[in-house]
């Protein structure tokens, strides 16, 4: 492999794990935030522990992209879910019944996804260089 070609894949990885941990370091910033937020106001709230969820899924999509370089494409649908039902309980008396319908059929259709990605997977598994079968899900 030519000098400037590893080079080049070294500089692409180096930015991706800065990228990666800016992500990281941004969520914990925020988690912190929240927390301080809840222990400040002196209570907590079911869309308070929805949002510390939504967190604790985006370090767990970072610690997984961290070990193997892929990022399985049913974290962010998680993260989606949660996020609508999140919006839907904070917003509840602002949204009309046709909103809440849209919202909840948002978060069916996103759960449908996870179902046929996960059968995806397991029915047409990934093969890795040398042909085994692999999963990312």
């Amino acid at each position: 492999m030519p000098a400037i070609k590893r080079h080049g894949k070294h500089m692409f990885a180096a930015i991706e794990y800065a990228g990666l941990l800016l992500v990281l370091m941004a969520t914990v910033v925020a988690a912190a935030q929240e927390v301080r937020s809840m222990m400040h106001n002196a209570s907590v709230s079911v869309t308070d522990l929805l949002l510390l969820f939504i967190y604790l899924e985006i370090v767990t999509m970072s610690s997984v992209y961290w070990h193997t370089g892929r990022l399985p494409v049913r974290m962010p649908l998680y993260v989606a879910m949660v996020a609508l039902a999140r919006h839907m309980m904070l917003d509840s008396t602002k949204l009309t019944s046709l909103d809440i319908l849209a919202e909840a059929g948002a978060i069916l259709l996103l759960g449908v996804a996870v179902l046929l990605v996960r059968y995806g997977h397991t029915r047409y598994p990934y093969l890795d260089e040398n042909g085994h079968s692999r999963t990312i899900s």
